[in-house]
């Protein structure tokens, strides 16, 4: 075929397909696009502020305002949008679709790439774009990188579409991609429109890492040349962090490309390490350098150490304790913790935290930092050292109400099976209930409100009965506490549960609802079912009396998930048990929003009318969830 009938070919193609899709674009029509009229600025509105009013004066603004869409073309491509939200018949319909749309965008990219509503579309459209298709866009933006870049939405569509790196990767050419390069349309591939990018953003590094959106384009940017992106996972307390999302192979030419990126960071070391912006850039490239580039790494981190150790010398202590309580300064410490190996770890704690943790724990930024090293020890010897420092601070930590420091520790403790007995007694004697020993069994219920001994069971400090605890059987347990329920979490991981172990078990079949029915409290039950350290004669003593409240733990939103964990893990005999209790309110479960769902995954209308066919299907799934456990054992 002639590259005549070829073009002639693709134009029926394309008319048809406008023609099949004109009643999902409304007005669009056949084949009706935006107009292509955008190469002169509309001169009767401003242009977007590409960065923060505060950050005019250090850059300078485009010459040109950017172009805007008008009207008609936002309600073209608000169409668009909503054709791809409801999908296609064919992957062929779908590419058919997509390349009339990018024909259309052709002219408009960069007000497109600049515009609220029609960069969504645009994040929309890159996702399922060719390599072709991506790569003429991005061609027309590099045109235009620092507009693009530092814009709000231009931001968020660069990071699309530089996150497109790995779906292309090992991806051969497409037939139409082809043609398009035998019509004589060269475009740079994907490779080479990173490279581009790298070289804008080494020429301005300071620029765009002290942009909002610019420090954002840099991050991403940092990802891919390391094959390496990164999730920001946030707690319920709001602490972040960064984890690995995924991993890809990365040509030589973007590994060298992130050394020269990370090799800038030490001209302006002291704005990367104070500034609030341009501290994330580093952040996420410590977290990457971990990975492909130790070395490089650990010479940053030396480099970050040095220079905020040299700011202000002191005779008393080390001047990075300052930047320890500097809440962007802090944030950059925990990364280097993070990414530090056993020798630098040591020798961080030996140049600046010895001596000081017990006065940075009570600091409400610096603590964080601590929480960090904890976590990051490896060696059983540093968390010796840091545990002697810290365990007579302990009441005071709580008193702080900084919890985050004994999770930290309970957590390390169980990673490295080490002071876990002591531990244990700390904690006690921080809540009171240490002394006299009858006082111990009530440790729980202490741990998960948060509360000492005195105020728990309001027995005030001055008392001299020592009286038992069965003495107080008023107390119940109102609420469990988030943190409370992470340190148990741990203790039942510890290679001796049994003092945690025996104080739940000694708790009320109330209480123990109580726990199973919160949303922090039923990951306790969690634990209790999966730790290695517990036999079942000790998780049966404890779950007997939580079986009792079967039909409250149905029809409640967190007690309902724990129940359904315990029936996972029963024999047939605790099954039918817990089944005859439910069946006894079967006609107000399955008129629950919640228990119908028990109902039926428990199949209690078989129960009651089945009992044969019931017990034979429990006896199945129990033979097969036994087979599947013994699969991941080995």
């Amino acid at each position: 075929m002639g590259t005549e009938e070829k073009k002639k070919k693709k134009g029926n193609e394309k008319r048809r397909h406008h023609g099949a899709e004109g009643k999902n674009l409304g007005s669009a029509g056949e084949g009706e696009g935006p107009p292509k009229k955008h190469k002169k600025a509309d001169k009767g509105r401003p242009s977007q502020p590409a960065v923060p009013s505060a950050e005019k004066s250090k850059k300078s603004p485009p010459e040109n305002p950017l172009p805007r869409l008008d009207p008609k073309s936002v309600g073209y491509f608000r169409r668009v949008g909503e054709t791809l939200q409801q999908g296609f018949g064919s992957d062929e319909d779908r590419g058919l679709f997509v390349r009339n749309v990018f024909n259309e965008v052709a002219g408009n990219e960069l007000a497109l790439a600049t515009d609220m509503s029609g960069s969504l579309v645009l994040q929309k459209l890159l996702a399922v774009a060719t390599s072709s298709q991506l790569c003429h866009l991005l061609k027309v933006l590099s045109g235009h990188w620092q507009e693009v870049c530092w814009h709000r939405s231009g931001a968020h569509v660069m990071q699309t579409a530089l996150l497109q790196y790995p779906r292309f990767q090992s991806q051969e050419k497409t037939e139409e991609e082809e043609e398009e390069e035998e019509e004589g349309d060269p475009c740079p591939d994907l490779e080479d429109l990173i490279l581009i990018l790298c070289s804008e953003v080494k020429e301005k590094f300071l620029l765009y890492n002290q942009d909002t959106h610019g420090s954002f384009i840099v991050r991403t940017l940092f990802q891919v040349l390391s094959g390496t992106v990164l999730n920001l996972e946030t707690n319920k307390k709001g602490a972040s962090g960064l984890t690995v999302s995924s991993e890809f192979d990365v040509p030589d030419t973007f590994l060298k490309q992130l050394q020269k990126l990370s090799g800038l960071f030490c001209e302006n070391i002291g704005v990367f390490a104070t500034n609030k912006v341009a501290s994330l850039g580093m952040q996420v490239a410590l977290q990457v350098l971990h990975r492909k580039s130790p070395s490089m790494c650990a010479a940053l981190c030396d480099d970050v150490l040095k220079y905020l150790s040299s700011r202000s010398v002191s005779a008393d202590s080390s001047s990075l304790l300052v930047f320890l309580k500097d809440e962007t300064s802090s944030r950059l410490l925990e990364r280097i913790l993070e990414v530090s190996d056993k020798k630098q770890l040591r020798r961080l704690y030996n140049n600046h935290f010895q001596g000081q943790l017990q006065a940075l724990c009570a600091h409400p930024i610096a603590n964080y930092t601590v929480q960090r090293l904890i976590r990051a020890a490896q060696t059983k010897k540093l968390f010796s050292t840091l545990f002697d420092e810290l365990s007579p601070a302990m009441e005071d930590i709580l008193a702080k109400g900084h919890m985050g420091l004994i999770t930290s520790l309970a957590e390390t403790c169980k990673k490295l099976s080490c002071r876990q007995a002591e531990l244990v007694t700390h904690l006690m004697e921080a809540f009171h209930c240490a002394e006299p020993a009858s006082r111990r069994v009530t440790c729980i219920p202490l741990f998960l409100s948060l509360l000492t001994y005195e105020i728990y069971y309001k027995t005030g400090e001055e008392e001299e009965t020592l009286s038992e605890h069965t003495d107080n059987v008023e107390a119940k347990l109102e609420s469990v506490n988030y943190h409370g329920s992470v340190l148990l979490q741990h203790l039942l991981h510890f290679e001796d549960p049994l003092p945690a172990l025996q104080s739940l078990g000694n708790m009320t079949e109330d209480d123990l609802r109580t726990v199973a029915c919160s949303q922090a409290g039923s990951h306790v039950f969690d634990a209790l079912l999966t730790s290695n350290t517990i036999t079942e004669k000790q998780r049966k003593r404890v779950l007997r009396k939580l079986r009792v409240h079967s039909v409250d733990l149905a029809r409640n939103r967190y007690g309902s998930r724990v129940l359904d964990r315990i029936w996972n893990a029963s024999t047939m005999g605790v099954k039918e048990e817990i089944a005859q209790k439910l069946v006894e309110q079967l006609r107000e479960l399955q008129n629950d929003p919640i228990g119908h769902h028990i109902a039926r995954n428990f199949a209690l209308a078989h129960f009651v009318k089945r009992r044969k066919d019931w017990e034979g299907h429990q006896q199945a799934e129990n033979k097969r969830r036994k087979m599947f456990a013994d699969i991941l054992a080995d």
